[in-house]
């Protein structure tokens, strides 16, 4: 019995591991390289997707109006007002464009990007990866600790309970991660039907609102002399509300989720992968009526909260402090209702975070893994659920399930990406030299610029977490490429007609390549080269040998295609030409291949690179290529644990 244990732990383990790393939901990512088939979605028609966007986008309503009425007071409507025109005139036309260049789920990060390659454009990934995930994990713990804020002022909710609100908030997060364990379908559905109830219960709050604005002038009187006799200049009225747009910035959440998504749009059957045009008119459905929804719901909420509720309540501590219309809910349709928009209101709140994990689950694997720069089970999804899960958890901890305490991060992760979209459309259109887009996108760029900056200045403190989050990514990335240097970075290899033939004309007898760097690609050259060769390496003169040549293209690049083209120098001398981003992952997946293609052990030849080994393998890190003869036999080793079956490298 006790001989079976071991074995039974095994088993368990090896099933734990396969469940993890298995698909894990039908919106699994598995990226085999930029060359490579793109990831499987399960597709769902574009309004239930938007729901899922819109879990986080509607979720402010919970708070925006107290957010806008604290920040601006009797400026509150003029200050929505702005920030809605922003939406629909701004950072909706910049999305929608997004949508279109970027169609794949990429988002902005991936245009800009195409502007910059080499490490430059790593380390731009790096940093917008980095403010992305400042955005979409304060969006799952702040959202999480605004639903237990609602708990919490619940008269419901037993007194002994409250004062719990890391507790409840770590446990809301864990619900989060269990649904996105189970599946991503599920999350769909559960987001479709949190979406359609809170939507209608604040239909119904605003509808009433409005009735009591339209019935009792004297509010509408009372807030219209507070207006007047504050800020009499209607000029002065503007200029507040733009000093004030920033603060109100978190009603701009969602619009980077509604593209990561994209995928999951359901497009039309004749659509592909290069030209998915009904997935794209899709999408931008789906940003267009979640953003016209919101700017309904926030300039009506706005205006029946500021005349209605006294401006003593939006302080902190008073009981509509952050939940401006369940006050107008309890205060007017009674405990009952109130109770049930509360609980509508949690339900959203908690799986607001549904979207920013969604998001974070469609960018992630599509950048990391495949620069290198990720361990390679982080293209699973139940993986790094557990990782985003535990990251959450961390943050709530440290915060103390403070909603204002989180506030200026999750700002400060919307509008740099906002940013970022709008800089990348600005520059997509100054390349296409198209002048009324580039001006007009230039104009919402520096509106968000002008945003970031304030909120910035003013919240200091969200860069700081921001910071946080990108010394992290940078940090596991230099460790992840260091770990993965010996990894077979290749996910396919292609032989053109020539090389084919090559290689199988050579299949009866011994096969042997010289590596070789050209530089005059002259007869001369290749002769000295062959000379060269044999005699460091003791091989017949009439051996029968084929030079290989490797062109490094981007070295940041991690996994990539390889395409082998053959020719022959001067009628005499055969050669394969290889493009890749690094050598000797090129060579060591070219003798793999010819293994496999003539059934025979390949022979390479290299000479020595000069230099000490620490600066060669640092070489090779940065730029592909340094210290390529040790690199390429290391990579074949760990490929081939069989020494049997391993091609033979020798250096001379």
């Amino acid at each position: 019995m006790t001989g079976d244990a071991p074995v039974e732990v095994d088993r368990r383990a090896g099933r734990l591991r396969g469940w993890l790393l298995a698909a894990g939901s039908d919106q699994a990512v598995q990226h085999p390289g930029p060359h490579g088939r793109p990831p499987e979605h399960r597709h769902h028609p574009w309004w239930k997707v938007m729901c899922l966007t819109g879990v986080d986008y509607f979720s402010t309503l919970g708070y925006q109006p107290g957010i806008a009425a604290l920040a601006a007071g009797a400026l509150s409507p003029v200050a929505t007002l702005v920030l809605v025109l922003v939406t629909l005139l701004g950072a909706l036309p910049v999305y929608r464009r997004v949508a279109v260049e970027s169609p794949h789920g990429e988002g902005s990060i991936a245009m800009l990007v195409r502007l910059l390659s080499y490490w430059p454009g790593k380390l731009l990934v790096l940093v917008l990866l980095g403010f992305a995930a400042t955005d979409f994990i304060i969006t799952i713990t702040l959202s999480a600790a605004d639903a237990t804020a609602h708990i919490d002022e619940n008269p419901f909710w037993p007194s002994g309970l409250k004062g719990h609100e890391v507790l409840v908030t770590l446990l809301l997060v864990s619900l989060l991660g269990v649904v996105f364990l189970k599946g991503f379908t599920e999350a769909i559905g559960i987001a479709v039907v949190l979406v359609a109830i809170y939507l209608t219960l604040n239909a119904v709050v605003v509808a009433d609102a409005l009735w009591r604005v339209v019935t009792h002038p004297s509010a509408v009187g009372d807030w219209t002399t507070m207006l007047t006799t504050g800020h009499g200049d209607p000029w002065l009225v503007v200029g507040l509300s733009l000093l004030v747009f920033p603060k109100l910035a978190l009603g701009l959440s969602g619009f980077e989720t509604g593209v990561a998504v994209m995928p999951s749009v359901r497009g039309d059957p004749q659509d592909s992968e290069a030209r998915p045009l009904g997935r794209i008119r899709g999408a931008r459905r789906l940003l267009t009526t979640a953003a016209v929804i919101m700017s309904v719901f926030l300039i009506t909420s706005s205006v029946t909260t500021t005349v209605l509720i006294p401006p003593d309540a939006f302080q902190p501590g008073g009981p509509a402090n952050g939940r401006a219309l369940a006050y107008l809910a309890h205060a007017h349709l009674g405990e009952v209702f109130g109770t049930i928009y509360d609980l509508s209101t949690i339900g959203i709140l908690w799986f607001a975070g549904a979207s920013a994990m969604a998001g974070l689950l469609n960018l992630v694997p599509r950048y990391l893994p495949r620069y290198g720069m990720a361990p390679t089970w982080a293209r699973a999804v139940r993986p790094l659920v557990l990782v985003f899960t535990a990251v959450a958890f961390l943050i709530t901890i440290v915060f103390e399930a403070s909603v204002d305490a989180q506030g200026g991060a999750y700002a400060t992760g919307v509008l740099v990406l906002i940013t970022s979209a709008a800089t990348a459309v600005t520059l997509a259109a100054l390349r296409r030299r198209q002048r009324g887009r580039t001006v007009a996108f230039g104009v919402i760029a520096v509106i968000f610029v002008y945003t970031t900056l304030a909120n910035v200045v003013e919240r200091p403190d969200g860069v700081k977490i921001a910071a946080c989050f990108i010394g992290g990514i940078i940090l596991v990335s230099v460790l992840s490429r260091l770990m993965r240097a010996y990894e077979l970075r290749v996910d396919h290899v292609e032989l053109d007609p020539v090389a084919a033939r090559m290689i199988d004309e050579r299949a009866g007898r011994r096969i042997r390549l010289i590596a070789h760097e050209p530089d005059r690609r002259d007869e001369a050259e290749y002769r000295a080269k062959l000379a060269q060769t044999m005699a460091d390496n003791d091989f017949p003169d009439d051996s029968d040998v084929i030079f290989v040549e490797v062109t490094v293209t981007d070295p940041s690049d991690f996994e990539t295609a390889l395409l082998v083209r053959g020719g022959v120098v001067d009628g005499r001398f055969p050669v394969l030409s290889l493009a890749s981003s690094s050598v000797p992952t090129a060579l060591a997946a070219l003798l793999l291949e010819v293994r496999d293609r003539s059934r025979r052990r390949p022979h390479i030849y290299f000479e020595w690179s000069e230099g000490g080994p620490t600066r060669n393998f640092l070489r090779y890190l940065a730029f592909g290529q340094g210290a390529i003869a040790s690199v390429t036999r290391e990579i074949l080793r760990r490929r081939e644990p069989d020494p049997h079956r391993r091609p033979h490298v020798h250096a001379g």
